[in-house]
C-alpha cells in the first residue's frame, strides 16, 4: 500500500512503536522552536533534567511575544534567554526580530524533517513539506535533550483542493472554511493532509497559513506536499540546498476525505468568541468596527501585506478605527518598504508596529470596553485580546484592509478594485541581523536570572486516594486563555508560577484561586475539548500549584493533556457523557489512585450524593506512571 505525505515524514523519523492509528509512537525531532513566553519554562525544564547541551539539529529561540518592557519582568526574561541561548547551543533572536513562525519558515524549515515547537502554531511549516507539531515546554526540552517526542498515531484526513481561488478570496478562508465545516474539536487526533489540483495554486506562505490555523481544529499537524513551488520558494530565500520533493503516493490510504472546490469559496469571518463561529462576510457585512489588527502568525507574509496595500491604496482609515500593521519578520518588512507598501500604509493612517506577535496574544494594542476589533489572527478566544468585554473576529487580510476603510465589516468584491497581481522576486532579501549564534562549545557563562524567574515548584507524588472537591464546574471547549490570562497585565509574570496562579480562571470564576487553596486538594469538571487552544503549560502547572490533582471532562486537547502529563495533573473522562450532569460544584469526591493502569476504570464516589461514576484515563501506561510520580521530573529522577 502507498504512502500519505504524513506517514512519509512520520517513517522517517519513527524511533519507537507502530505506525498504527492510536498507537503510542516516538519520533526523533530534528528542530526545535521556542518563544519568550513558553521559553523560560523550557529552559528551566532543560536545566532541571540536568542536560549541557543541546542534540538537535538545530534548536531555535524566539524573543517575539513578550515585547513591551514596561519594568524589568520581560526584558529581565529575554536576558535570560539570550544567555542560555548561547551557552546550551540554541540559536537565539534579539527582541522583536520577528514572528517566529513566519522567521522559521524563513529561514530554518526543511522538507521531510521534523520540528516540534513550544507553540501549538508550529504546524506553520507544514506549508514547507514539514513534520512540525505543537507541544508544551517540557516535551520540547525533553526534545533539545535527544529524548524522542511521543504521540498517539493520528488519522490521516485528505482536504482535496480543487479549482483556484477567485480575487480577493485568499488562503486564509480556506481555513476558515474547514473550520466551518469540522468545527474546533474536528481535527482531534487527525492530521490533515492537503491534495488535490488545487495545492498548485498555492505558494508556500498561502499554505503555511492553512497550516498555521488548522491548530484551531485541534489537528495534531497539518501538512502540504514539497514540490516544485516549495523549491521555487526556497531557492529564492537562498536554501534551494534544502528542497527534497514529497508527495504522497497514488494508492495512499486516507481515512476521511474532505473536499473543497476553491472557485466556490467567498469572504468569510469568525465571529466571537471561537474560530469555527465562520459565516460569508456579506452576513456580518455591517458591523462597526473599533479597530484592525494587520498580521499576526497567521497572515503575516509579504503576500498579506501587499494585498492590504493594494486595497489601501493610500487611501485613509475609517476615522473610528484605530488599525495597526504587525509584520512578519525583516524580510516581509524590507520587501515591504522597497516595493512602497508600508509607505501606502503609513499614508492610510496604519500604525506599524513593532515584528512581534503583538496584538494576537494580548501584548498591547487592546480593543476599548465593549469594542471590535477585527484581526488576521487566529485566534478570537474570551479575554485573549487583553480586554474582557470586548468582541473578536477574524477575517482574511483583504476583508481586514477593506473593513478599516469602511469602519465596518465589509466584502473587498465591493470596493470594485482591480485583482491584485503579486510579483515575487528572484531573490528575497535575507540579510537581517536577527539572530545570535550560540558558543561553539559548552562555556561556563553566568546565566542572569532576574527576579520574576523562580524555579520550578516542587510536586509531590498522587497518593493512594484523591478526595477534594470539585472546585469548578465548567462547560465545553474551555480554552488556555481561559485558564490562564494573556494579555500585558500576565504574560510577564507567566513564567512566575505562583504569581501567575493567583489568576488563574479570571476570565470565567475570579474566585478560583482562593477556593483552590482552601480546598487543599481538588477536582475541575468540564465538558468537551478541555485545554484547546495555545501550548502554555501553564495551564497546567498552576491550577495543579493550587492543588488541582485530577480533571474530569468528556474530551481533552491533545497538548493540554500532554502538559498535564508532565506536571502530574491526572485526566479522566467519563465512560458515559450524561455523567457530566450529575456532579456539582463543591460535590466531595473520592477515587481510588493507589494503582494507575492503563485502560483501567475508575470509580468517582461522590461522598455528597452518594453517586458512583466510572471514569477512565486517555494515557498510556508510561504515562500514567508519570503522572503517579508527580510529573515528568520526578519520574527522570527517580529512573
Amino acid at each position: 500500500m502507498g504512502k500519505t505525505v504524513a506517514e512519509k515524514l512520520i517513517a522517517a523519523a519513527l524511533v519507537d512503536g507502530e505506525m498504527k492509528e492510536g498507537n503510542r509512537i516516538g519520533i526523533r525531532i530534528s528542530q526545535t522552536l521556542t518563544h519568550d513566553v513558553t521559553g523560560v519554562m523550557s529552559y528551566l525544564a532543560f536545566e532541571a533534567i540536568g542536560r549541557k547541551r543541546v542534540k538537535t539539529d538545530l534548536s531555535v529561540s524566539y524573543i517575539d511575544h513578550n515585547i513591551l518592557q514596561a519594568d524589568f519582568r520581560n526584558p529581565d526574561d529575554h536576558r535570560f534567554l539570550m544567555d542560555i541561548a548561547r551557552r546550551i547551543g540554541v540559536v537565539c533572536t534579539r527582541p522583536a526580530s520577528g514572528i517566529c513562525h513566519q522567521l522559521h519558515l524563513e529561514r530554518f524549515a526543511k522538507p521531510g524533517k521534523s520540528l516540534l515547537g513550544s507553540d501549538s502554531h508550529t504546524p506553520n511549516a507544514g506549508g514547507l513539506g514539514m513534520l512540525a507539531i505543537g507541544a508544551g515546554g517540557f516535551d520540547v526540552a525533553m526534545a533539545m535533550a535527544g529524548e524522542p517526542f511521543f504521540f498517539s498515531m493520528p488519522r490521516i484526513v485528505k482536504v482535496l483542493l480543487s479549482g483556484e481561488l477567485p480575487p480577493f478570496v485568499s488562503a486564509k478562508n480556506i481555513i476558515l472554511e474547514v473550520l466551518r465545516r469540522i468545527s474546533v474539536k474536528g481535527g482531534l487526533n487527525a492530521i490533515l493532509e492537503y491534495a488535490g489540483p488545487g495545492v498548485h495554486s498555492l505558494n508556500v506562505t498561502e499554505r503555511a497559513t492553512i497550516c498555521n490555523m488548522g491548530a484551531e481544529t485541534g489537528a495534531t499537524t497539518s501538512l502540504f506536499p514539497s514540490d516544485s513551488i516549495t523549491r521555487d520558494w526556497l531557492r529564492a530565500q537562498g536554501r534551494e540546498a534544502d528542497w527534497v520533493p514529497i508527495a504522497a503516493d497514488e494508492e495512499a490510504h486516507y481515512d476521511d476525505l474532505l473536499s473543497i472546490d476553491l472557485a466556490t469559496l467567498e469572504p468569510l469571518v469568525a465571529l466571537p468568541h471561537a474560530p469555527d463561529n465562520v459565516v460569508p462576510v456579506r452576513e456580518a457585512a455591517g458591523i462597526e468596527i473599533d479597530q484592525v489588527m494587520f498580521g499576526g502568525c497567521t497572515n503575516s507574509s509579504l503576500q498579506d501585506l501587499l494585498s492590504i496595500a493594494h486595497i489601501l491604496g493610500g487611501r485613509k482609515v475609517h476615522g473610528r478605527v484605530d488599525a495597526a500593521l504587525y509584520c512578519g519578520s525583516p524580510q516581509v518588512m524590507r520587501e515591504g518598504i522597497r516595493r512602497g507598501a508600508i509607505d501606502t500604509l503609513i499614508r492610510s493612517g496604519v500604525r506599524i508596529m513593532e515584528m512581534f506577535c503583538g496584538a494576537c496574544n494580548g501584548m498591547g494594542f487592546a480593543p476599548p470596553t465593549d469594542g471590535r476589533s477585527l484581526r488576521t489572527g487566529p485566534r478570537n478566544f474570551l479575554g485573549r485580546c487583553g480586554n474582557d468585554s470586548a468582541s473578536v473576529y477574524l477575517a482574511a487580510p483583504e476583508v481586514a484592509a477593506a473593513s478599516a476603510l469602511m469602519g465596518k465589516i465589509a466584502d473587498p468584491r465591493d470596493l470594485a478594485l482591480p485583482a491584485p497581481v503579486y510579483a515575487f522576486p528572484a531573490r528575497f532579501i535575507t540579510d537581517d541581523p536577527s539572530f545570535l549564534s550560540p558558543d561553539a562549545e559548552t562555556t561556563p557563562l553566568p546565566l542572569r536570572r532576574g527576579p520574576n524567574i523562580p524555579p520550578l515548584p516542587p510536586l509531590d507524588a498522587v497518593p493512594e486516594t484523591l478526595q477534594g472537591s470539585v472546585v469548578l464546574m465548567i462547560g465545553d471547549h474551555i480554552t488556555t486563555d481561559h485558564i490562564v490570562p494573556a494579555g500585558a497585565h500576565f504574560l510577564p509574570i507567566r513564567n512566575n508560577i505562583p504569581e501567575i496562579a493567583k489568576h488563574v480562571f479570571r476570565v470565567l470564576d475570579e474566585t478560583f484561586p482562593e477556593r483552590a487553596r482552601q480546598a487543599g486538594e481538588g477536582f475541575i469538571v468540564a465538558g468537551e475539548n478541555y485545554g484547546q487552544g495555545s501550548s502554555r503549560e501553564q495551564a497546567a502547572l498552576a491550577p495543579r500549584y493550587l492543588g488541582i490533582r485530577a480533571v474530569i471532562a468528556r474530551s481533552f486537547a491533545r497538548i493540554h493533556r500532554a502538559n498535564m502529563v508532565n506536571f502530574g495533573l491526572l485526566p479522566l473522562t467519563f465512560t458515559q457523557t450524561e455523567d457530566y450532569d450529575r456532579l456539582d460544584q463543591d460535590d466531595l469526591l473520592s477515587v481510588d489512585t493507589r494503582e494507575l493502569r492503563e485502560g483501567a476504570t475508575y470509580i468517582i464516589r461522590n461522598l455528597t450524593t452518594g453517586v458512583e461514576i466510572p471514569v477512565k484515563s486517555p494515557l498510556s501506561q508510561q504515562e500514567l506512571s508519570i503522572v503517579k510520580a508527580g510529573g515528568r521530573l520526578n519520574w527522570i529522577r527517580q529512573k
